[in-house]
């Protein structure tokens, strides 16, 4: 998706045109594989740093595009969201100090990048999702304002008839919304590394590249937290592939692949099957610029594939076939794109390496993979890692061990013995693989050092100030260059202060919510208050909608009679002194259409409103539905916190 020139496809005849130089770039791949066009002998990495621009306060910045702006470099370009952003690192020749080069680059860049921001009074992290972020960072408004992510918002919104995204995860907590747009895609940053393949080993490489995907992805792990919420690992691998699913339930048994996905199937013959696969399954998301393949090869032209390229930008498999040329000359690499950004650059290289290196270092029996090991069992290991990290056990040719073992008594030796015989300088492999050791030595990953940082913290703040001391101190922390199984958990500093009346109140609402129907009985309604402490219980029709709300203060002598039957126990039933009939329903109790506030509007807007209408408590609504709470006691109690921050 680096295409910048790309259009809707509105008419039959477009969607012909596109469809047709699509077949061309596919039978041009078929000549250029008879011809030999193909670059071979020579191995170049390359990687893409995608990071999270950040505020004062280290939430998600608008700010983004005027980073890019005032940086003015040709590394550094867009991505879906204004806090997003990406850096392009030059591709190097796998040999001699390889890592190192591309290493020194990343961090003058990343050092040019930070210098560029702070003077616009903004922070730069790289992080696979950003704790802080929340569902106010995913409105229309902080999506970059180019042509190609809105098009693509609206091709993918029409392929799934217009409906909401929808995203459930299970972890630790359960993630279970939906929302209107796709930026759900953009809580989501990586280091996406590139290795180029020999053209006559692709097919095999590509499947190795497949069935290592869960050992490698099971030591890089560094995105545990959404909104607060514990989920996967690597939450980015469920959280992408819901973001951009254009696929709807139905009735029927039939299978839909989504268009983020890891595979189905081994390749057996040509990487033709991997493009022919991707064009017969994806219906066309856009078009752009006009190359047809077949003509500039008769004219002596090697093309650049601009329909297939820009075609297989909207598919984002894990590991992706990318094609490139110079115009002289073709030459084929797999992108690696399920590797977090973070925590570290030290840490990103690390990963690179050891990816690399097992690239490389693929024993001679792995070839024709399909023979040795059921594809089924590569994706297991996958989605087994995303899930649980490192602390997990993994089947590898039949045999079940833990993933932490496999890599210290198997894979580390591969990758050790592919770096080497590619040339690579010793004391690159010795520095960045034995990172990847330390981090199996120590059991730490970035994932595991945000859940316990995290978790160390829940008694000490609001969640949302847990989730800013977190980001904070990992910020700190990458700043000072350590890999993360360095990283120590506290001493903890001071919570954060910031101005409590300007942020969003979805920021401090409490959503997990108790709510009761119209229907149901009013006595169920105050029992529920009684045993949880309620003050104030919304009342929601079967659509939630918020209809009513009951407060605690308006039924002061059905509360004196509970306390009673408790203090009374057994005997409260031999008489009827202080009952009180609560034969009703809470739609005959509630207040009427209560004052609510939207979720967009400030902490400021909800204490005036509160203080205005004289009332403890505001539902706070998304599109007319409950999606929070906020009440003047949390106000107060957050104003107490944030003065003893000031003083």
């Amino acid at each position: 998706m680096g295409e910048t020139n790309v259009g809707s496809i509105d008419s039959l005849e477009q969607r012909r045109r596109y469809a047709q130089l699509l077949l061309n770039d596919l039978k041009a791949i078929r000549i250029m594989q008879a011809e030999g066009m193909f670059e071979s002998g020579v191995y170049k990495i390359g990687a893409e740093q995608e990071l999270f621009v950040l505020d004062d306060d280290f939430r998600p910045s608008l700010n983004g595009p005027e980073v890019l702006q005032a940086l003015n470099h040709p590394n550094f370009t867009h991505e879906v969201a204004r806090f997003t952003m990406e850096i392009n690192l030059d591709p190097v020749t796998l040999a001699g100090p390889s890592f190192s080069t591309m290493d020194r680059q990343l961090v003058d860049l990343m050092a040019l990048a930070d210098q560029t921001a702070e003077r616009l009074n903004k922070r730069l992290i790289a992080i696979g999702i950003l704790p802080t972020i929340g569902i106010g960072e995913l409105d229309s408004k902080y999506m970059t304002p180019l042509d190609r992510y809105r098009l693509m918002e609206k091709r993918i919104i029409e392929l799934r008839g217009g409906g909401d995204t929808e995203l459930a995860i299970q972890g630790v907590d359960d993630m279970m919304m939906k929302h209107d747009n796709i930026l759900f895609e953009a809580c989501n940053t990586s280091f996406q590394v590139h290795l180029q393949i020999e053209p006559k080993q692709f097919v095999d490489a590509y499947n190795w590249a497949q069935a290592i995907s869960g050992i490698v992805l099971s030591i890089g792990t560094n995105s545990p937290l959404l909104m607060g919420r514990e989920l996967w690992s690597e939450t980015r691998i469920a959280l992408f592939q819901q973001s951009v699913d254009t696929r709807t339930r139905d009735a029927g048994l039939r299978q839909r692949q989504a268009r983020v996905y890891f595979g189905n199937r081994w390749i057996r013959d040509n990487l033709l099957e991997i493009f022919q696969e991707d064009v017969a399954r994806y219906p066309l998301l856009i078009t752009g610029e006009p190359e047809d393949s077949l003509e500039l090869l008769r004219r002596g032209v090697v093309p650049k594939l601009r329909a297939l390229a820009l075609h297989n930008g909207t598919i984002w498999k894990w590991n992706r076939v990318c094609f490139g040329s110079n115009g002289q000359q073709a030459h084929l690499r797999i992108e690696n794109r399920y590797l977090p950004a973070g925590p570290t650059t030290m840490d990103e290289m690390a990963n690179a390496a050891f990816w690399v290196g097992l690239m490389r270092g693929m024993p001679a029996s792995m070839k024709r993979i399909w023979e040795k090991m059921d594809f089924r069992e590569a994706k297991d290991n996958f989605l087994k890692a995303a899930q649980h990290g490192m602390d997990v056990e993994l089947s590898w040719m039949g045999q079940t061990q833990s993933a932490r073992r496999l890599i210290l008594d198997y894979f580390l030796p591969m990758a050790w013995k592919g770096l080497l015989e590619s040339g690579v300088d010793s004391r690159d492999v010795s520095k960045y693989l034995s990172i990847i050791e330390h981090r199996a030595v120590t059991r730490m990953t970035g994932s595991k050092w945000q859940r316990q940082y995290f978790r160390a913290t829940d008694s000490r703040a609001e969640t949302y100030q847990r989730q800013i001391a977190l980001t904070r101190e990992y910020w700190q922390k990458q700043r000072s260059g350590l890999p993360v199984a360095d990283w120590t958990i506290g001493p903890f500093g001071q919570p954060h202060s910031l101005n409590l009346m300007q942020q969003r109140v979805d920021t401090i609402m409490s959503t997990d919510l108790i709510t009761v129907g119209q229907e149901d009985l009013f006595e169920l309604a105050l029992q529920i208050m009684w045993w949880r402490n309620i003050q104030h219980l919304p009342v929601e029709d079967t659509h939630g909608q918020i209809v009513g709300l009951l407060s605690r203060s308006d039924f002061l002598p059905e509360f004196r009679q509970l306390e009673w039957e408790y203090l009374k126990g057994l005997d409260a039933l031999q008489t009827d002194e202080g009952r009180v009939e609560f034969d009703s329903l809470c739609g005959d109790r509630m207040i009427m259409n209560p004052v609510c506030i939207p979720a967009d509007q400030t902490v400021g807007d909800a204490k005036s409103l509160m203080l205005e209408k004289k009332i403890g408590s505001l539902p706070v609504v998304k599109k007319g539905k409950l999606v929070g709470i906020v009440t003047k006691r949390d106000i107060l109690r957050l104003e107490r916190a944030n003065e003893s921050l000031n003083r």
